[in-house]
């Protein structure tokens, strides 16, 4: 199976010519399109060296007939190589090289791509060292993890690991603080520690997190649900999650 795939939208193909132009094959652009993001990207291909051309809309819509959903390409696809996730040596690797507290986000079954993608932009956008999944039951890293992510489905490391609960013991083996998010914990997320060395972990919505990633937390936490609500979409949990730490750290840091 090839790692080639048409990645469509403004900021995924910008974010593709600006991080790692070597990987993109080809730029298509719709025909008429004549505004100042799409100029950019023209120059950005004749800077990169990268083969570009002009076609019909037609043509950029028939490139994902076979998509399931709807794509909005906004006049402009890329034939890209796709970031491929680290494995579990991968992971451990980096967290040992890192020369401050390390901010995961384990990701428990989250298989909806606009999810994910949605929850690395978010990791990225907060500063976090890695996000990490499971290999089975996960949504793939494929073109819609990488438009809703905005680029940083090609920044953030990602890593896909066999075996969660295992990955999960060696980075506690590490150091590594890992807080599970449930609804039925008894204390907030506000109510913890989390300058120290932190994962947090977010589960499927609805299923929550697995026995066996629950059992291997250190603590459980959750979010103050004022509302008729149950829970958050994971992605926007995850956003909440990370800020509360960006905000410990920085009040931390200016102590």
């Amino acid at each position: 199976m090839s790692d080639l795939e048409w990645i469509y939208g403004i900021h995924a193909v910008e974010n593709a010519l600006l991080q790692q132009p070597e990987r993109v094959k080809e730029v298509r652009f719709q025909e008429g399109r004549d505004d100042k993001k799409t100029q950019r990207l023209v120059q950005l291909c004749k800077t990169h060296k990268v083969r570009y051309s002009l076609v019909a809309r037609r043509e950029l819509d028939q490139l994902f007939t076979k998509t399931k959903e709807r794509v909005v390409h906004q006049g402009v696809v890329a034939y890209t190589t796709l970031t491929k996730a680290g494995n579990e040596a991968d992971l451990h690797s980096l967290v040992a090289g890192l020369d401050e507290n390390p901010l995961i986000i384990i990701l428990d079954g989250v298989t909806d791509p606009h999810n994910l993608g949605a929850c690395l932009r978010s990791a990225d956008a907060a500063g976090a060292h890695a996000v990490v999944m499971p290999k089975d039951n996960s949504a793939p890293m494929n073109a819609t993890v990488s438009k809703v992510a905005c680029g940083a489905a090609e920044s953030i490391p990602v890593f896909a690991v066999t075996n969660l609960a295992r990955t999960m013991k060696k980075l506690q083996d590490q150091g590594v603080w890992i807080f599970g998010t449930a609804g039925e914990a008894t204390q907030t997320i506000y109510e913890q520690d989390l300058t120290i060395p932190t994962a947090i972990v977010m589960g499927a919505e609805g299923e929550g997190m697995r026995r066996l990633t629950r059992e291997q937390c250190d603590y459980l936490v959750k979010l103050p649900m004022a509302g008729v609500v149950s829970s958050l979409n994971v992605s926007v949990a995850t956003g909440v999650c990370l800020y509360e730490v960006v905000r410990q750290r920085a009040v931390k840091a200016l102590a």
